[in-house]
């Protein structure tokens, strides 16, 4: 008999957890009342209400919001007090865990034993129960990728029993969507764990909720590995973790990002009742963010709108360290060059030479491009599916978000999208001639490989491939 399993029910207590496991098996029909979820939900709605009024110092009335009443109870009643076991606010009542998209798994963080005097048993959410819960779906976890500001929740001594790796990347909660660097990170974790494994293991990714900033990574992620639309991306992620993302500065960062306009059609979902009703606490005041830490909450930043361009701009976003070096390794096997000694970088792209007198000789011994001395900084650009990536004299790599159609694309999105082709050039400041607005431009005066394969093996025209 093939058992269903609905992964947002409430694990059962851990006393029980042989008993559920017969239970899986047989479900034997019962012979008396037993009481449903919504019977729990309403006496336990009505035993915090008494304790509620119990512990109130003066006649003040009490406001409390429904249905979430019991995740109030056991949030910290005063808000200037920063307490370190205390819930996140609408975590009671938030859903678990999503559906699987390809191999990543949405979810709420899970709390440790720490809170097990806050949280009702039959609302308890552990690692013990997660694990518990994929091995009967049948699937075993072997990455954890947690986007909490805090390390408070749980240890990471009950996954790394269980030999799975896992992931930090501190992403704030408030008033900003995570940034490039992170976003940088998550992609590339989950690309190189999908790309080592061996046998098929699923990862978990997790904030506070499992929705804003674990919705923007996992889009981010689909955007990078698969050739769709944001809007697809965010329908996706919405069906798995329903609603889906609900803060509007979230979806707006996303289209902004990839360059897309955002359709009329696209609305941003209404905050859950689970989250709404805990956004104030019980003297009637804004709840503390989730997992800040009880630190100071940073202030956004105020972009100008006018900006200066300049040559020494820093541009493109940091990648991490380990994809710095593959990235280099390609460069170096790709133009047939030794790798630096002592890990020494060489820049690899060609260098400009002065045609003064002494120089002149040079064009005697061998063919030479010739071009005019451009204005600007010296860049190569590596093409991939995932992006581009701007290298630097000092052979440092950064990313930005471009991608190349080919020119004749067939199936997949690897015939679609130019895959690791290196180009030469330099990036300039020109005056457009229309607007008077200075804009970047890129001018390509070489190109040194295309979708893997270095030109100078190329026997064909090169612009046969592009």
């Amino acid at each position: 008999m093939i058992a269903s399993m609905d992964l947002n029910a409430s694990p059962l207590p851990e006393d029980d957890e042989d008993t559920y496991e017969r239970h899986l098996e047989h479900y034997p029909p019962p012979e008396e009342h037993v009481e449903s979820a919504v019977e729990i939900s309403r006496r336990e709605r009505e035993e915090r209400r008494k304790r509620l009024k119990k512990d109130q110092p003066d006649d003040r009335p009490v406001h409390v919001s429904q249905p979430a009443v019991h995740d109030h109870f056991y949030q910290n009643r005063n808000p200037t007090f920063y307490d370190k076991s205390r819930i996140p606010p609408g975590w009671l009542d938030c859903p678990a865990v999503g559906q699987e998209i390809g191999c990543i798994i949405p979810s709420k963080v899970p709390l440790g034993e720490s809170y097990n005097d806050s949280v009702p048993p039959g609302k308890r959410y552990s690692f013990k129960q997660v694990i518990r819960q994929q091995r009967v779906l049948g699937r075993k976890l072997g990455l954890v990728i947690d986007l909490t500001n805090t390390s408070r929740y749980y240890q990471t001594a009950d996954l790394t029993k269980e030999g799975i790796k896992h992931v930090k990347i501190q992403c704030r909660g408030r008033d900003a969507v995570p940034e490039n660097v992170s976003v940088n990170t998550f992609a590339y974790e989950v690309s190189q764990f999908l790309l080592r494994q061996k046998s098929k293991k699923y990862i978990l990714v997790h904030c506070t909720h499992g929705h804003n900033r674990t919705g923007y990574m996992i889009i981010h992620y689909l955007m990078r590995s698969q050739s769709m639309s944001v809007t697809q991306a965010i329908k996706i992620f919405s069906e798995a973790r329903p609603p889906g993302i609900y803060k509007p500065d979230y979806i707006d960062a996303l289209y902004a990002f990839y360059h897309e306009r955002r359709p009329e059609m696209v609305v941003c979902p209404p905050t859950p009742e689970w989250k709404r009703s805990s956004d104030l606490d019980l003297n009637g005041e804004a709840a503390a963010d989730d997992d800040d830490d009880g630190g100071p909450t940073a202030l956004p930043e105020n972009h100008e709108t006018d900006v200066v361009l300049t040559n020494d701009d820093v541009l493109g976003d940091e990648i991490p360290h380990d994809q710095l070096e593959s990235l280099r390794l390609f460069c170096y096997q790709t133009l047939k060059l030794n790798v630096g000694v002592r890990g020494h970088v060489q820049f690899p792209g060609s260098h400009p030479v002065s045609l003064n007198r002494d120089n002149l000789q040079l064009l005697r011994q061998r063919y030479y491009y010739a071009t005019w001395k451009a204005d600007g900084t010296r860049y190569m650009m590596l093409i991939t599916i995932d992006g581009c990536y701007l290298i630097d004299r000092s052979f440092n790599f950064r990313r930005v978000q471009m991608r190349f159609p080919c020119r004749h694309p067939t199936e997949g999105i690897g015939d679609k999208t130019h895959h690791f082709t290196l180009l030469d050039g330099e990036m300039i400041i020109d005056t457009m001639p229309d607007s008077q607005k200075k804009e970047r431009r890129y001018l390509i005066y070489d190109m040194m490989a295309i979708n893997h394969v270095p030109v100078i093996e190329i026997k064909t025209g090169a612009a046969a491939f592009l």
